[in-house]
């Protein structure tokens, strides 16, 4: 019991980090569906396009090992890049496979998405290759601050970066939707979108806004966790987005508080499930938790309640 206390405060900054990069992808996977009520299936791999354009972005600016640039900028160029492509592609996805579909019936769209989803992943397939591609970043961290201790607890530099990045992304999402007037139509057209449109407001903009802001935070995810893992591949879209759905649907899908509270669920339940079981076990566990979740409160743990129509 000893070894498992000593171990506990580790496994939570690391199931802090985890989480973190899960709220994310999961609150691209909410937003969507609050407002048109469909799972965006393809949110997997826009993740896995932000993962490559960081990549593409250290690849392109490192000179025999060595970054042409201040490791803060090259490490901002990264991140604004892939939110700013993974974005594009996002809103590229919604006009052109989406929005036609949008007064289709529902498995119209979910079709849709599977099929932008196997799209872009064969699309980096063809034009990167399976080859895993690593992330070069030692010279991007002087070796004095790449990894420091507190107590018994380690922290590497780019822990805390996720960490620092993941809540400031959240941070600026949250003022975005309570403060701006944008904001408040994404509430408007989430709350009714027929009644939006009634009143005036460019739906079509709206749920183009709504794609561009949940793909880009999905970018960001992919890089933040490249870089904290040092590689990405054309298939690693597949379980980020798994993990993603599931920490929407903990949360309660068409909820950001509840994707933010899902995720960061997830990320600790996962990390502190290695500090008892064997770490093969981790993926078990969350889709244990999806199944559960799914049997016992479908709505999830802030979803509201929808009364039945009778």
């Amino acid at each position: 019991m000893d070894i498992y206390l000593q171990q506990l405060p580790q496994q939570l900054v690391n199931g802090l980090t985890l989480g973190g990069v899960y709220a994310l992808i999961a609150i691209g996977y909410t937003m969507v569906y609050g407002i048109l009520g469909m799972l965006n299936f393809a949110h997997g791999e826009i993740y896995m396009i932000g993962g490559f354009t960081g990549w593409w972005v250290l690849h392109l600016l490192t000179r025999n090992n060595q970054v042409i640039m201040s490791a803060a900028l090259v490490i901002s160029l990264m991140i604004v890049l892939a939110m700013g492509v993974s974005g594009l592609v996002g809103l590229m996805a919604e006009r052109f496979a989406y929005r036609p579909l949008r007064n289709a019936p529902r498995m119209n769209l979910l079709l849709s998405a599977l099929g932008v989803s196997i799209f872009l992943q064969n699309l980096v397939l063809t034009y990167q290759g399976a080859k895993v591609r690593v992330f070069h970043i030692t010279s991007l961290i002087p070796e004095n601050i790449r990894v420091f201790h507190i107590g018994s607890t380690v922290f590497s530099f780019m822990r805390v970066l996720v960490i620092a990045v993941t809540f400031l992304l959240m941070g600026l999402l949250t003022i975005l939707i309570k403060k701006t007037k944008v904001g408040k139509a994404m509430r408007a057209t989430a709350q009714d979108i027929e009644a939006a449109a009634f009143m005036g407001i460019d739906v079509d903009r709206i749920v183009g806004v709504v794609f561009l802001i949940g793909s880009a935070l999905g970018g960001a995810a992919g890089v933040l966790v490249g870089l904290l893992f040092t590689q990405v591949d054309y298939y690693v879209g597949f379980q980020a987005g798994l993990k993603g759905f599931t920490a929407a649907v903990l949360g309660g899908i068409g909820s950001i508080q509840g994707a933010v509270v899902g995720g960061l669920l997830l990320g600790l339940t996962e990390s502190l499930a290695v500090t008892f079981l064997p770490s093969a076990y981790k993926d078990v566990v969350s889709f244990v938790i999806l199944i559960a979740v799914l049997i016992i409160r479908p709505r999830g743990l802030m979803g509201e309640k929808i009364p039945e129509k009778v």
